[in-house]
């Protein structure tokens, strides 16, 4: 499959002219023109470029790029991870909150399909975009299973806050760090919050609003995006796509 075809349709698809985010998103490096097969992974740093190339990548779909912030020198660690990019003839396509917002193939929406709860609207807004997933859960579900549902379908929780009600109709999702979006997901009447990671600062935030949280490892909530836009670019395009796991246990 033609590059320029694989990338104007991802564009569209992702709508990712229209989401201002933290660095410019879509097609990071232009590699060789013909991509016949796309690896995934959620980052694209030195171990995970190497990880692509070994299996033979012709371009690199991940969720977080290799712009951030401001400009970077190419030097360094930096200077290298590019060369390599360039001497492979690598593409690299990097999605960030665009896959976090998406609806079909998105993060939480993924999240959401995968625990068998059903998304009735979207919160959270970052740069004038909503990311965050607001899901019922079918005629009320056990908090319990909801965790093992995650733990079988997602991957393990690093924890779980149980200050909330044992039984959950409404769940916020927001792949990532989302700790400080706890009080949000509570006043949206949220049984069960579920996000990727917290830090201190954030501990006592679920026990004080009284809502249960699964933080499921920033990694780990968001492996699910790239692997539904890979299936889905997969089934689209007849075009081959694997996922590399290398989990940072955060």
């Amino acid at each position: 499959m033609k590059r320029t075809e694989l990338v104007t349709y991802l564009d569209k698809f992702l709508r990712i002219g229209d989401i201002r985010d933290y660095g410019p998103q879509g097609l990071q490096v232009e590699g060789r023109d013909e991509v016949q097969k796309i690896i995934g992974l959620v980052d694209a740093h030195q171990p995970c470029v190497d990880a692509a190339l070994s299996q033979g990548a012709d371009l690199m779909l991940v969720h977080h790029g290799i712009f951030w912030g401001a400009p970077k020198l190419l030097r360094g660690s930096y200077g290298r991870l590019v060369r390599t990019l360039f001497d492979a003839g690598l593409n690299l396509y990097a999605a960030h909150l665009a896959l976090d917002a998406h609806p079909e193939v998105g993060n939480n929406a993924e999240l959401a399909r995968r625990l068998g709860l059903e998304v009735i609207d979207w919160w959270g807004n970052a740069n004038g975009v909503k990311l965050a997933a607001l899901a019922t859960a079918p005629h009320g579900t056990k908090l319990d299973y909801l965790v093992d549902r995650f733990e079988h379908s997602v991957g393990s929780a690093k924890l779980v806050q149980a200050y909330g009600p044992r039984i959950i109709h409404r769940v916020g999702i927001l792949s990532g760090f989302g700790a400080r979006e706890i009080d949000e997901a509570t006043a949206l009447g949220c049984d069960l919050y579920i996000t990727g990671e917290t830090s201190h600062a954030q501990y006592y935030d679920a026990q004080n609003a009284g809502i249960n949280v699964i933080y499921g490892g920033h990694y780990t909530t968001e492996t699910v995006g790239v692997q539904a836009l890979g299936k889905h670019l997969q089934e689209k395009f007849g075009i081959e796509f694997d996922f590399i796991d290398l989990p940072t246990g955060l």
